[in-house]
């Protein structure tokens, strides 16, 4: 199906379609995985028209975007998530959304978002994001705790007074078969619910490989270019980025 071609009702029917074929070949109830539509560098409207359409769940990766697109569309009963890198000087704004951040990889950032959420009065939802391997610098771009570190840093966020830990966080790596990847993930999350059994969130899989993340078990995925198309819009200051292919870091 080309995105171009169809309208914001047919795209979001047909990743909702794709989501519970996935779970059901999956043996699963297709109820158990959430849809998060990345609207990252689209515009408030389009976001209006998803929500209109009964699409909830709404991720950013900009701190800026995010803020200004919770305030315009305020009155809308929106759930925001933030799923890019997050420098710990904007951790305060992105916890005044309400925002739940799937991208914590390090100590610094666990004790910012803390703080931000014992001031906001409510704990900021947080998911550990998980290097899966990859490409030389491909960490780098996309953030993320080593394997090995997982465990270390999920005790020391279920012992922060401001954050709630949700669960894990990944994206599969570029050049390889997301499967795999996505199946390491899978014994990390166990793992990590041995420890503490209110973790039991999987966020993983994007447009071009969400049946892999679902096989896997991922309780959410993460849905850009398949609802909105390539972006042709950009958040302020950022270079236009246009025909990035479905399943791309796009959707980070």
């Amino acid at each position: 199906m080309i995105v171009g071609m169809t309208t914001p009702a047919e795209r979001l029917q047909a990743v909702r379609d794709r989501i519970a074929a996935a779970a059901r070949a999956a043996g699963r109830d297709p109820a158990s995985v959430a849809l998060l539509a990345v609207s990252k560098t689209w515009s408030a409207d389009d976001v209006r028209a998803l929500a209109a359409l009964g699409q909830a769940a709404f991720g950013e990766n900009r701190a800026q975007e995010l803020t200004a697109k919770a305030a315009e569309l305020a009155h809308l009963p929106l759930e925001w998530h933030f799923v890019g890198q997050l420098q710990r000087n904007k951790a305060a704004a992105v916890a005044r959304t309400g925002a739940v951040v799937h991208s914590l990889d390090r100590s610094a950032l666990a004790r910012a978002l803390s703080w931000a959420g014992e001031e906001r009065g409510a704990p900021v939802g947080v998911f550990v994001q998980v290097d899966l391997g990859g490409a030389a610098g491909e960490l780098a771009e996309r953030g993320g705790v080593a394997p090995d570190d997982v465990a270390r840093l999920a005790d020391e966020v279920a012992g922060l007074p401001g954050l709630e830990l949700r669960g894990l966080m990944a994206v599969a790596p570029r050049g390889e078969p997301p499967a795999p990847a996505f199946a390491r993930l899978a014994v990390l999350g166990e793992r990590l619910r041995a420890d503490h059994p209110g973790a039991t969130g999987l966020s993983a899989g994007m447009s071009g490989d969400l049946e892999e993340a679902v096989a896997a078990g991922a309780t959410l995925v993460r849905v850009g270019t398949a609802l909105f198309g390539s972006r042709p819009l950009t958040s302020p200051g950022v270079t236009p980025v246009t025909g990035v292919p479905p399943g791309s870091s796009e959707e980070v």
